[in-house]
């Protein structure tokens, strides 16, 4: 589904990401590990189009390298950004429905408000309230349910669990395994290696902007010189 190969990208002159390859299949959970500065959010906002990247970036054979965000996202891609991004003085339900991409499309999609408030009851609770005044993990759950109104084939999520309490990232957790279920790709960028070994199919490490590791959770487990060097603090 998604390829890199050879991905750099750049802050002005910044080199920033160097020589990026690895693939998503379809299905597939995979897991962007790595310490603070070593390319991870980079490498998300790469693929959104959202920094300069040169190199070979492919959705489904076709090329999307400079294309711009709204087309990416438009051809199956979604984006849940570290900062979560979620519109204040709209209601919970104004949120998702921003996340929809038309009408016609609506009625294709997997997924519908329903779904969502099954998903993370708390939101039913509060969707006629406005989206600013929600706790943390609760704007976690909408963003996350807003990217999914969006009928993705692949989400990119950036640290989902942030700042959020044990009984939220379980519910993240339990998000992301039913995303799978539905035949959904996951590129998951996250921090807490426990959560993220526990439903990857596929590990992936950067440091310094390349990947120096590409295997399974298993393996990374008894990798103990690529976690002490490039994850452990």
């Amino acid at each position: 589904m998604l390829k890199l190969q050879d991905l750099h990208a750049y802050y002005g002159k910044s080199h920033v990401l160097h020589g990026v390859s690895f693939e998503v299949g379809a299905g597939e959970i995979v897991a962007l590990l790595g310490r603070n500065g070593s390319g991870r959010s980079t490498t998300a906002k790469a693929i959104m189009g959202l920094v300069h990247a040169e190199g070979a970036l492919h959705w489904n054979g076709q090329d999307i390298l400079r294309r711009k965000a709204y087309e990416i996202a438009h051809l199956g891609i979604g984006y849940v950004p570290e900062n979560r991004e979620i519109f204040p003085k709209l209601t919970v339900h104004q949120n998702l429905m921003l996340g929809q991409k038309g009408k016609a499309a609506a009625k294709r999609s997997r997924w519908s408000f329903d779904d969502m408030y099954a998903m993370f009851p708390r939101l039913k609770e509060r969707q006629h309230t406005e989206a600013g005044v929600l706790s943390g993990g609760e704007q976690q759950m909408l963003t996350l349910c807003r990217t999914l109104m969006g009928d993705p084939d692949l989400i990119i999520i950036d640290e989902p669990t942030e700042g959020l309490a044990p009984k939220i990232v379980e519910l993240v957790g339990q998000y992301l395994k039913r995303l799978k279920d539905r035949g959904i790709s996951v590129l998951l960028i996250e921090q807490k290696l426990t959560i993220a070994m526990a439903i990857s199919d596929r590990a992936l490490v950067m440091g310094h902007g390349s990947i120096v590791f590409d295997g399974t959770p298993d393996s990374l487990r008894a990798d103990a010189t690529t976690r002490k060097e490039w994850l452990e603090v």
